[in-house]
């Protein structure tokens, strides 16, 4: 029998740190570093804390290693560090473009879930079968 695949969280770190006006363009990094360190949180909680998505998916009610989260950054956010639980990934140019690479490279076979509010990113990871949720569902 397979080993079954956790399911993956693929964070848009750009837009879930612009959604809420709190000066984080003072400090794109260090605002990044704060989304990390939350994440990281969210995998150490003994639930997985999975929760509900904002486009209505919920947890799939299954018991596991809770979920594989992946942050991705860009620009000026660039040099965050991975930390238990979340592993960041730097996107050399567009952001949006490295987190379809993931889900297409990532994805397959498994629960994919990406949080971000931008509509052309949601279409683009939802033709390839993923799951997605706003902001608020890791904010």
């Amino acid at each position: 029998m397979p080993e079954r695949l956790r399911p993956l969280l693929v964070v848009d770190a750009a837009n879930v740190v612009g959604s809420v006006p709190d000066g984080w363009w003072r400090d794109r990094r260090g605002a990044a570093e704060r989304l990390r360190d939350r994440l990281a949180a969210r995998a150490a909680a003994p639930d997985g804390a999975t929760g509900e998505g904002e486009d209505g998916d919920g947890g799939d009610g299954e018991d596991g290693d809770g979920e594989e989260i992946v942050l991705v950054v860009e620009g000026a956010a660039r040099g965050v560090a991975s930390v238990p639980g979340v592993r960041v990934v730097e996107a050399p140019g567009s952001g949006d473009d490295r987190i379809v690479e993931l889900v297409a490279a990532e994805g397959r076979g498994r629960r994919c879930t990406v949080v971000t509010a931008d509509r052309g990113l949601r279409e683009r990871v939802a033709a390839l079968g993923a799951r997605t949720a706003g902001p608020r569902s890791v904010r």
